[in-house]
C-alpha cells in the first residue's frame, strides 16, 4: 500500500525527484488526495511494478489484492469514497506451475535402487517407497499408519483436517507390506502400534523418512534438490492419470483433495498426449470419397 501511494507522490511531482524512493513521505495522503485517484492510476503503478521494480506478476498480484481490499474499505466502510476506483481493477494473469513429478522409468529405477539395498531396513525402505508412488500419500499420512490401519486390501489414513479416507490397495503395494511385515520388529517398541518403525522402536518421524527419500532419490542417479517426498505423491497421480485412465473424480478420492480444481493439476499431459488424444477421435478414420473430376471442380470455384 505504501509502495503504491509513494509512486503516485512520485508521478505527481510531489516529492522531491531526487529524493529516495524508500523515504518518500505518504503524510500528505488525505481525502482530496484518496478522491483523485482513478482506475489509469493503478495500471500506471502496475506498468511501473513491472519494468522498473521487476516485480513478478504472483507480486504484482499481492499488492493490486491488496489495494483492492483497501479501496472497497473506503468506499463501503469508511464511507469516504463515492466510487470505487478499483472495482474493476484486474490482476495480472498468473501462470500455473505444473507440478514436477518422476516419469515411468525413474519411479521403476527408484524402486529398484530400493529393492537392491541388502540392510535389514531394506524392505522397509521399499514397502514406503512403493506406498509414495501408488498411493500418493501425503507424508505425515504415511507416518501416521498403524498396523490396524490395513484392512485385507484397504488402508484407511487421516489426510488433512481429520477427514479419513479409504485407500484400495494394489498387488505392489500388498506385496511390499507383506514382505516388510515378515520382518517388522515386534518386541521393545516405543510405539508398538505404528507401522514403520525406526531402529529405536520408534514409530519413523517425518523427517527421518524425508531423510530416507533423499538417499534414494539419490542413489537413482536423480537430483535430490529437484525431488522431494511431495514430488512422489505428484509422480502417482501423474501416472494413475496417464496410465491408468484414472477419472478426475476418482483420481481426487484417491488422494484426498476437497475440490477437484486442487486435481486438475496433477492431470496435465504433454503434447504427446494431447496429439495421441487427438488422433484417438473415432472420426479421425472418416474419409470423403471423392472422384478426381470433384477436386477439379472445387478448384475452378463456384
Amino acid at each position: 500500500m505504501i509502495f503504491f501511494f509513494r509512486y503516485l507522490r512520485q508521478k505527481r511531482d510531489l516529492a522531491p525527484a531526487d529524493l529516495e524512493f524508500e523515504k518518500i513521505s505518504i503524510d500528505g495522503i488525505d481525502d482530496a488526495f484518496l478522491r483523485s485517484i482513478k482506475l489509469t492510476d493503478f495500471y500506471s503503478y502496475l506498468t511501473w511494478l513491472s519494468q522498473t521494480r521487476h516485480c513478478s506478476p504472483a507480486t504484482r498480484a499481492r499488492k493490486i489484492a491488496a489495494l483492492r481490499a483497501f479501496f472497497a474499505y473506503l468506499k463501503n466502510k469508511a464511507f469516504l469514497l463515492e466510487t470505487n476506483p478499483a472495482i474493476e481493477l484486474e490482476s495480472p494473469k498468473l501462470m500455473k506451475n505444473l507440478p514436477r513429478h518422476l516419469t515411468l522409468d525413474e519411479s521403476r529405477q527408484l524402486l529398484a535402487v530400493a529393492a537392491a539395498g541388502e540392510s535389514e531396513l531394506t524392505p522397509r525402505d521399499y514397502c514406503i517407497l512403493t506406498l509414495f508412488l501408488n498411493c500418493g500419500l501425503r507424508l505425515s499420512e504415511l507416518c501416521s499408519i498403524n498396523l490396524a490401519s490395513i484392512r485385507e486390501d484397504t488402508l484407511v489414513v487421516m489426510g488433512k483436517g481429520g477427514k479419513e479416507r479409504t485407500i484400495y490397495l494394489n498387488s505392489a503395494c500388498l506385496d511390499a507390506l507383506e514382505q516388510y511385515r515378515a520382518v517388522r520388529p515386534h518386541t521393545g517398541l516405543k510405539n508398538p502400534e505404528a507401522l514403520f518403525i525406526s531402529r529405536l522402536g520408534q514409530r519413523l518421524s517425518t523427517k527421518t523418512v524425508q531423510y530416507l527419500i533423499k538417499k534414494y532419490i539419490a542413489a537413482a542417479g536423480l537430483d535430490p534438490k529437484r525431488y522431494s517426498v511431495h514430488k512422489l505423491r505428484h509422480t502417482a497421480a501423474t501416472l494413475m492419470y496417464k496410465y491408468g485412465k484414472v477419472d478426475i473424480r476418482a483420481l481426487q478420492v484417491i488422494l484426498g483433495h476437497v475440490s477437484v480444481a486442487t486435481t486438475e493439476i496433477y492431470t496435465h499431459v504433454d503434447d504427446t498426449g494431447l496429439h495421441h488424444a487427438v488422433e484417438q477421435n473415432p472420426l479421425n478414420q472418416v474419409r470423403a470419397s471423392r472422384p478426381p473430376s470433384s477436386r477439379k471442380t472445387e478448384k475452378s470455384g463456384v
